[in-house]
């Protein structure tokens, strides 16, 4: 077995203290980036520091090793105050290979710390990257503060007498970079030892492979003096409370959890697995103790078709899934449209058209979640805007839909999903209860049941439970009349159900809050965003400020109805910018439901903006 993590104080090699450090792990799918990456932010949201995260997976599943499309990435900032991005250039990358050292390395700010793992720079791995010259002899890293260091051969003496044998033996080399970072970034080395003894606790060889390639790593920083200076970022004061570190799927997972105990009803979440949505039904499914039923169906169709059902049958009902599976739900959204039952359908945008970019970022499905549908069919569309902010819309979501008996399109993104945040856990007594009220009676002369007779102030229908005693019912797919269900194929009520339905969606735009604005009030620009650019939005005018520049922001949590107030916050502005990762999507809708010349600032690159693309931008229209 391995020493011990030495008892030398690693403070004896000197330490520089800054505000913040971006730390980017970065190597093949099979490296464990992801571990690695999780687990130093794990470490540091238990020190107590602030942070966010940026996930990068390959879009293919088994891209070939040693290859471009084969690096998986882990970027993660952490500060002693509050932060609103994962940071633009990374500070410290660990690259495990030539692959993950060729494609990252145009990211590693000048005089940053590049941490390579020597074993791995051999002629074919060279070749595969696209090396003509091995970087490591050529110079061409005289830029950095480079760290050369063999893992493959220190993990391997790690490991040798933990049991591991075979392939297994070099599993553990991310291991080993995580334990030179705590060195290095004075982590805490008790949360990763815990953490492994926990994960692997069926598996007691990889428990002491992990921990004891973990221990040689961070004993390799102290003993080789592997730098000469260490790096100290202190707890960031915030707010008192209990936090945990949460990513966005999760967080809306509990946030579903939180509305069907809020609204007392049993919640059924029926879908089919697609990136980046499917964590969302793995959170779930670990929730049986709170009643929750989830189904994996055959196919995306099968998955929405079993949500509406049990919206019929008086569940909290959701569906999820990614761009490709809603438009293949969007008949059958239709459907719950028509009947006018409540359903969630989340929508965790990735990187399209078709099968596109499956593991990256987007906001493409904006205009198709407003209006891909067949026949008019509006429905209330909101977006999360952060990780932590998923779960409050999440159950946003469902009070609007359980309000006013309709679908809710709640819209997510690769970049809140997967990102994660330090997230002060709500006050359970805090969160308002949703009334929920199932027809009991019938509401009709002579003991008749009429299921379209609409509340005087949601024009919701009564929502009935199949199987009550004089409530049957007639739902489906074909125009009903008004007020008795019967099918009709009348012109005029025709009209009249299509203007109620959209009335109905419209006239929640005075049951949602109105438009805040932050920044400075005599700004003549206003930074207008929705979904996840919030935190580089924000970043952004916070940069801009410190050049002297007067900006407003406002984010939009509520795209369908828009917000009240929202054409008088955008008539008040000389200049409005508009920053989407898309082509100009709600520039569009903006532009025609206001006529104000907005500017747009678009990206389709399959990566979120970074926050001196939006500061450039600022700068260039605050001149």
């Amino acid at each position: 077995m391995a020493d011990e993590i030495a008892t030398e104080d690693p403070s004896s090699t000197p330490t520089e203290s800054l505000e913040k450090v971006v730390v980017r792990f970065a190597g093949d799918s099979g490296d464990g980036m992801q571990v690695a990456g999780s687990r130093f932010t794990d470490a540091s949201a238990l020190f107590g520091n602030d942070l966010a995260t940026l996930p990068s997976f390959p879009a293919e599943i088994r891209a070939p090793a040693g290859t471009l499309p084969g690096v998986s990435s882990f970027q993660v900032q952490i500060a002693d105050f509050d932060i609103l991005t994962a940071g633009d250039a990374p500070d410290c990358l660990v690259a495990m290979n030539p692959a993950a050292l060729m494609k990252n390395l145009k990211d590693l700010r000048q005089g940053g710390t590049l941490i390579v793992n020597t074993d791995a720079f051999e002629e074919r791995n060279l070749t595969k990257a696209g090396y003509e010259t091995n970087p490591l002899e050529d110079g061409s890293l005289d830029a950095y503060r480079t760290i050369k260091v063999p893992m493959d051969s220190l993990t391997k003496e790690a490991v040798k007498d933990t049991g591991v044998s075979g392939r297994s033996v070099l599993r553990s080399k991310n291991f080993f970079a995580l334990g030179l970072l705590a060195w290095l970034f004075h982590r805490p080395t008790e949360p990763t030892i815990k953490w492994a003894e926990k994960k692997f606790a069926g598996k007691p060889e990889v428990v002491a492979a992990n921990v004891e390639a973990f221990k040689a790593g961070y004993n390799f920083g102290i003993t080789t003096e592997a730098t000469k200076i260490t790096f100290e970022v202190k707890p960031a004061t915030l707010r008192p409370g209990t936090y945990t570190n949460v990513n966005g799927n999760t967080a809306l997972a509990w946030g579903l959890i939180a509305a069907s105990q809020l609204s007392g009803l049993p919640l059924f979440y029926g879908t089919y697995p697609i990136t980046p949505a499917s964590d969302i039904l793995h959170e779930l499914s670990r929730h049986k103790n709170f009643g929750v039923r989830t189904f994996q169906a055959e196919d995306e169709i099968a998955g929405v078709g079993t949500a509406i059902g049990a919206a019929f049958a008086g569940n909290l009902a959701v569906t999820g899934s990614s761009g490709p599976g809603i438009a293949l739900k969007s008949e059958s959204i239709s459907l719950a449209f028509m009947t006018e039952l409540p359903l969630i359908v989340i929508n965790v945008q990735r990187g399209g058209p078709s099968t596109g970019l499956p593991t990256k970022p987007e906001q493409s499905d904006l205009l198709f979640s407003l209006y891909g549908r067949h026949g008019e069919s509006p429905l209330p569309v909101i977006a999360a805007s952060s990780p932590s902010n998923a779960f409050q819309m999440a159950i946003e979501a469902a009070r609007i839909a359980l309000k006013y008996m309709t679908p809710v399109m709640l819209l997510s993104d690769n970049y809140v999903a997967n990102g994660s945040e330090p997230w002060l856990l709500p006050d359970i007594d805090s969160l308002e209860p949703m009334e929920v009220e199932f027809a009991q009676h019938p509401n009709g002369p002579d003991g008749v049941f009429l299921p379209y007779m609409r509340d005087v102030d949601t024009f919701a229908r009564p929502w009935a439970k199949p199987g009550t005693p004089g409530l049957e019912h007639r739902i489906g797919g074909l125009e009903k009349e008004a007020i008795s269900g019967n099918v009709s194929y009348d012109p005029n009520n025709h009209q009249l159900m299509t203007d109620t339905r959209a009335w109905k969606v419209a006239n929640i735009a005075n049951d949602i809050p109105e438009l805040e604005v932050d920044g400075d009030k005599d700004a003549d620009l206003l930074v207008l965003g929705w979904g996840s650019t919030f935190g580089t939005i924000r970043a952004a005018a916070r940069r801009a400020r410190l050049e002297g520049r007067k900006v407003a922001t406002a984010h939009l949590h509520y795209i369908n109805p828009l917000p009240k107030n929202l054409g008088d916050v955008l008539g008040s502005y000389d200049k409005i910018l508009l920053p989407e990762m898309n082509t100009g999507q709600l520039l569009k809708v903006i532009r025609a439901e206001f006529l104000i010349d907005v500017v747009g600032l678009n990206k389709v690159a399959g990566e979120p903006f970074k926050v001196s693309e939006v500061t450039e931008k600022i700068m260039e229209m605050t001149k």
